[in-house]
């Protein structure tokens, strides 16, 4: 018997952890297990995504475009707001509207869900040393395992569609801002929390009206980056059935058509562009008032 194991340890081509056979058992193991409760999440995440894109479809785009316009120039000038014009019509002339706001209600509703489970986690992480220590392994797992590797599980477990799409990119994209919002409630000033202590705010309070609000600009930026993320991953969820400007980028590799290709990926670095500088603003001009 060491002598096998040797022989196999020194043979780099044979696998001596059958690590792969071990997750293929597991997953197997909860689709047997919790069939129902997979279910029913995908029923939920399904009707809160149908009427996300249903309503960004039913928006007319000139409307989209005058109220886009509009928060360009109010929070980073004109000259921002002319970009988002031109970007936008650029996007409208070349027949790509339709997949642009499905793509943009796939990162929205994905965002959601980060933002709901994520900010509690990072709240938790500031405020607990030990939770934070078990958490960090697992965000670091979730924000280096390669993209495409939730999409696997994800189409087993939910099959095909919005659905895997979605919570695969809720995996790839939440660690950001579960890692900023712990990191920026942390690095608040303790003579500030003192001074909360002082005026009678109990921990609810002090959270609310202290360490959030100075935090602000800390956990923004976790926002945008998970915004940035999820979008990456948005496309990429095409492979599983997500639509949107994925299915297009896909279909141009797919054909080798180059001119495809370009279309839709300039229609994905106008969107990323547009909502990247929008929520930076968010943070940034929070923290020069």
């Amino acid at each position: 018997m060491p002598a096998d194991f040797l022989s196999n340890f020194l043979d780099n081509s044979k696998s001596l952890l059958p690590l792969g056979s071990m997750v293929n058992d597991g997953v197997k193991l909860l689709l047997d297990q919790g069939g129902s409760v997979f279910d029913a999440v995908g029923a939920v995440v399904e009707g809160f995504a149908g009427q996300v894109e249903s309503a960004f479809l039913a928006i007319p785009s000139w409307l989209v475009l005058v109220a886009a316009v509009a928060l360009g120039t109010w929070r980073l000038k004109w000259r921002f707001g002319l970009f988002v014009l031109l970007s936008l019509l650029v996007i409208r002339i070349t027949g790509f509207w339709d997949q642009t706001m499905v793509t943009l209600s796939l990162v929205f509703s994905a965002t959601i869900i980060s933002l709901v489970v994520g900010v509690p986690l990072g709240i938790l992480c500031a405020r607990s040393d030990r939770f934070n220590a078990l958490l960090r392994p697992v965000l670091d797992f979730m924000q280096t395992m390669p993209a495409f590797v939730y999409l696997i599980p994800a189409a087993m477990v939910f099959g095909l569609g919005r659905v895997p799409g979605i919570l695969a990119t809720v995996v790839f994209a939440m660690p950001p801002v579960v890692r900023l919002t712990g990191l920026g409630i942390r690095q608040v000033n303790s003579e500030q929390v003192e001074a909360g202590h002082a005026f009678g705010c109990n921990g609810l309070q002090l959270l609310w009206k202290v360490q959030l609000p100075i935090a602000l600009p800390t956990i923004m930026a976790g926002v945008n980056q998970t915004i940035m993320m999820a979008l990456s991953m948005v496309i990429i969820a095409s492979m599983v059935g997500a639509g949107g400007l994925g299915n297009d980028v896909l279909s141009s590799i797919q054909r080798l058509d180059i001119g495809l290709g370009f279309e839709s990926g300039l229609s994905v670095v106008l969107l990323a562009i547009i909502l990247d500088r929008l929520t930076e603003s968010f943070g940034t001009r929070h923290l020069e008032a």
